[in-house]
């Protein structure tokens, strides 16, 4: 897999959601520098098990709709 990415405005939202989260709950100011470090932490550690976790979900979607198909395009009285 590919090392997951986010864009320069995904990174610079997700930034500034743990700056206003760190100022507000913990009384703490974190610098631009620390907070892109968190997200590249976040990336790292948690990136893989959501990204596996979404594709598992698609897997069991896509599944389900396989499942059904031959209720939804059967045509009776066939030879």
């Amino acid at each position: 897999m590919k090392p997951l990415t986010l864009s320069d405005d995904r990174r610079a939202a997700l930034a500034g959601h743990l700056r206003t989260l760190f100022a507000n709950e913990f009384d703490e100011t974190l610098s631009e520098f620390r907070a892109n470090e968190i997200v590249d932490l976040m990336l790292k550690t948690l990136g893989p098990a959501v990204y596996n976790q979404a594709v598992e979900d698609v897997r069991a979607h896509l599944q389900g709709k396989l499942d059904d198909l031959a209720g939804e395009v059967w045509v009776e009285g066939g030879v």
